[in-house]
């Protein structure tokens, strides 16, 4: 693609990758198969392709955001389904992270819009607020049909039956084990600990079973994702650097073998941080943490986990977007769940996003319902135990539309190697498996 940035432009260097990327799209259209918006909208602006020439028209021309370009960029959900397909290595997350920031500083939004952002923006990273937003929709669900803004009830509609209590195990500390085979950090998150705490349970059992030492490092908190995505680059970037600095600290005191990860949302902006923070006096520690950040699943490949006798378990797995799109890791997952003793079925269409995609469940709720119900009807048609998956928003926005138990892939490898039941399984209308797991 020809573009006519001017020298003076490509002196910002948000502007000079951005001039990179676009010139390397060839328009051949290939992203729009395997886009989910423009499978369900059929609007070439709700397209990857679509999307680049209103973000190159926008830059190119330092042209102050329309209502219409906006539109087209908020509804993208960032799957990334788009760069997989790609034949020519367009790197739109770049692309895309950039125009939004551009939007963020130049355009001035409903102020509705800007009152929905700020509260997410202020509640969603920090987990005692989140928690506390949480019970307060516990309440509110039942006024959810009363709502005038559909953003509103998709919030109440979302937010969990149950709020678990807060686990110790987040707290800042180290889980020693005798045989050291490496040292990790484990990132605990923001969301996932107040949605969800079986999950870093299970993986700090999981990954000290088989030798890892963890770490939880003090100062470490959200990646910045959720803030990033929406453009807020001041929050996302004190998010980001807080980690940085926390898990340099470790890795100069006691040595790191990793940063584990498992969110996969967050696994993708960590391991993009060297590029967050490019122009960053923490270039090069960014670098440093970006190097080591490794999915939980990519650990426990190094690890070497044993094998399990056949249990008779069908697990439907649902590979995340920002796990086989954003970092590239496809099999992982299904080869330890496999190899754990389980039966692993793929849906159809398992490179289409469910939805959730961070806040945009709750920002395009009804684009997201459509992408949720067909995902659901997918996974439900082959008839499994159990569906896995390895990012909490996944979990969360599957789980409210079907009846199937889903949990996170660790809680499964934890239980098929000596640890608990996953919670999930024995909730209440979920369908316990007959056959056990333990081994």
């Amino acid at each position: 693609m020809q573009t006519t940035f001017t020298p003076e432009q490509l002196q910002d260097s948000g502007t000079a990758r951005a001039n990179q990327i676009l010139r390397t799209c060839v328009h051949c259209g290939f992203c729009t198969a395997t886009c989910p918006t423009y499978q369900i909208l059929g609007d070439e602006l709700d397209s990857p392709r679509g999307r680049i020439y209103l973000i190159k028209d926008m830059l190119e021309n330092e042209r102050k955001p329309d209502a219409k370009t906006v539109k087209h960029i908020d509804r993208c959900l960032s799957c990334l389904a788009c760069m997989t397909t790609c034949p020519s290595g367009v790197h739109y997350m770049h692309l895309v992270d950039h125009a939004r920031a551009y939007i963020e500083k130049n355009y001035d939004r409903p102020w509705s819009d800007r009152a929905l952002r700020w509260i997410l923006a202020q509640v969603l990273p920090y987990p005692m607020r989140f928690r506390l937003a949480l019970l307060g929709a516990k309440f509110g669900r039942p006024f959810a049909r009363f709502m005038p803004d559909p953003r509103l009830r998709a919030m109440l509609e979302m937010a969990p039956r149950t709020i678990p209590p807060v686990s110790r195990n987040d707290d800042p500390q180290t889980f020693a084990v005798a045989d050291k085979k490496m040292r990790v950090a484990l990132m605990t998150g923001c969301a996932q600990k107040a949605l969800n705490t079986d999950i870093n349970d299970a993986t700090i059992r999981l990954l000290t079973r088989f030798g890892a030492e963890v770490v939880v490092a003090k100062g470490a908190g959200c990646c910045g994702a959720l803030t990033h995505h929406m453009g807020k680059e001041k929050e996302s970037h004190a998010a980001a650097a807080a980690n940085i600095r926390a898990w340099v600290r470790e890795m100069d005191q006691g040595g790191l073998d990793a940063i584990v990860i498992n969110t996969s949302g967050c696994g993708t902006t960590v391991k993009d941080y060297g590029h967050m923070f490019r122009d960053d006096p923490l270039a090069a520690d960014a670098a440093r943490v970006a190097a080591i950040a490794m999915d939980v699943s990519e650990v426990l490949m190094k690890l070497d986990l044993p094998a399990g006798a056949a249990k008779g378990t069908k697990v439907a797995y649902h590979a995340a977007c920002s796990l086989q799109h954003g970092q590239k890791i496809k099999t992982y997952p299904k080869d330890l769940l496999k190899k754990a003793g389980f039966t692993v079925l793929e849906p159809a269409d398992s490179h289409l996003c469910c939805g959730s995609a961070g806040t945009y469940n709750l920002m395009q709720p009804e684009i997201s319902k459509q992408l949720k119900a067909r995902k659901v009807k997918t996974l439900e048609a082959l008839v499994p135990d159990i569906i896995a998956a390895g990012n909490i928003g996944c979990m969360m926005q599957i789980g409210s539309g079907t009846g199937v138990p889903i949990v996170h892939t660790v809680e499964l490898l934890d239980w098929a190697t000596g640890g608990p039941q996953p919670p999930a399984l024995s909730a209440p209308g979920k369908t316990v498996p007959a056959v056990p797991i333990l081994r």
